[in-house]
């Protein structure tokens, strides 16, 4: 009886030890995947297609998220699911911890990268912005203007300039650039589609293209945004009275790369297609992507005598509805313009 005992004392310390290294070596992996790496700020992390376990660990080493990898095996028995990453490029903020630094590749929920394309800008600066944007892939710059525009959905031969709705875009590393030009592109088609549906009744417009070059004019030349149907409203007096256009930006788009920050007489006296001193009606393309305010202000401008305006030095213009008047308010533009410098 008393060996039966003994045994039974014997077994019941064993399991006892067992238990405790058990618990032991249980808590050293919860502490293990609880530790956060030593990160001085968030990390961008991208996890390539085809990436295994001994991969991934290989990957935490190199970029300084664990010690060594013994211990990350038993995390991945006590929680399975946590083995499930999925390839892709994700944000690691610095104060995460192992453990939840695996929760989000097994989650699949990449970063997003953000891209600003500004109302007024042009194609030539959608291109810039797109070589310059992290985790972009580059297909545009390979492909003929030709190429791009069928790509798009657009007629061939048709211009990429105005076509490209200017707001915020969202994207995964990876997206190609094609990718984003062609949600600008049919998110512009929908704006143009829907306000030359609800245009004011009686526009000297042929299409919709002709009110989406008129809202291009619009966004280079109005800077406040309570302006812009009264700038519309003089471009499209202008039309009905068979006047020229004469507006500066449609001249500075012709100029190209020739323009260097000053429109000299010499350039207004220039005929390109886009020099709207020169030629009747509006030029053959947008000279810029409009804002959806611009395009609104082109289906419904302003009902106004006005047929000139001039800089105030205010931000804003002053409006008139002759050229006597106009010339009055230019030399007075002039004149508050050399006062501010003498102030200076």
């Amino acid at each position: 009886m008393k060996l039966k005992k003994g045994i039974l004392i014997l077994s019941g310390l064993f399991i006892a030890t067992v238990a405790i290294m058990l618990f032991s070596f249980v808590k050293k992996i919860e502490n293990f995947s609880a530790q956060k790496p030593n990160l001085a700020q968030d990390l961008i992390l991208t996890v390539p297609a085809g990436t295994g376990r001994i991969g991934l660990e290989a990957l935490l080493i190199q970029h300084h998220l664990i010690e060594d990898n013994r211990l990350l095996p038993w995390v991945f028995r006590l929680e399975p699911e946590l083995a499930e990453f999925k390839a892709g490029t994700y944000r690691l903020k610095k104060e995460m911890t192992l453990r939840e630094i695996l929760q989000l590749l097994s989650s699949g929920k990449e970063t997003q990268f953000s891209i600003r394309f500004v109302e007024g800008s042009r194609l030539s600066d959608w291109v810039k912005i797109l070589q310059n944007a992290p985790y972009l892939k580059h297909e545009a710059e390979a492909k003929t203007p030709q190429e791009l525009t069928e790509q798009l959905g657009m007629k061939a031969g048709e211009s990429l300039e105005g076509w490209l709705y200017p707001d915020t875009y969202l994207y995964t590393a990876g997206t190609s650039d094609t990718e984003l030009l062609k949600r600008a592109h049919q998110k512009m088609v929908m704006v143009v589609e829907q306000e030359w549906k609800n245009r004011a009744e009686n526009l000297p417009y042929e299409n919709a293209y002709q009110m989406l070059i008129m809202a291009s004019i619009v966004e280079k030349e109005a800077a406040i945004n309570s302006e812009r149907t009264k700038v519309a409203s003089v471009f499209i007096n202008r039309l009905r009275s068979k006047m020229r256009l004469q507006t500066d930006p449609t001249v500075i788009y012709g100029l190209g790369d020739k323009y260097t920050g000053t429109i000299f007489r010499s350039n207004l006296n220039t005929l390109t297609p886009y020099n709207t001193y020169m030629i009747e009606g509006l030029p053959p393309t947008p000279i810029a992507m409009p804002g959806l305010s611009s395009i609104k202000a082109a289906a419904h401008p302003a009902a106004t005598g006005y047929l000139y305006f001039v800089a105030n030095g205010k931000g804003g213009h002053t409006f008139t509805t002759n050229l006597g008047a106009h010339n009055k308010a230019v030399v007075l533009y002039r004149e508050n313009r050399e006062k501010l410098k003498q102030d200076k």
